[in-house]
């Protein structure tokens, strides 16, 4: 049975992998309809899509490290003091 940490890192990297395929997309999107309209691309309208796309990435990295100060919290460890070794 899983725990809802580990749901919760799953949903997490679900969200994430979704995203990227989102912004590898609208480049290829934009790569064509940029060649079929020339100069009458709305590169605006591209352009806040990648924005939005980049604070939906945000947001999972935040959620990410918030979830993880808090597992590591719950484990009684500070989030702060742990380092990961260069293995």
């Amino acid at each position: 049975m899983s725990t809802p940490e580990s749901e919760a890192r799953k949903a997490l990297n679900r969200l994430t992998r979704a995203l990227e395929k989102s912004r590898r997309e609208l480049d290829s999107l934009q790569g064509a309809i940029r060649h079929a309209e020339g100069e009458d691309f709305p590169a605006a309208a591209y352009a806040e899509a990648e924005a939005g796309i980049e604070r939906l990435l945000e947001f999972g990295r935040e959620e990410g490290a918030r979830l993880q100060a808090k597992i590591l919290q719950s484990g009684g460890l500070e989030p702060g003091r742990i380092r990961r070794s260069s293995s």
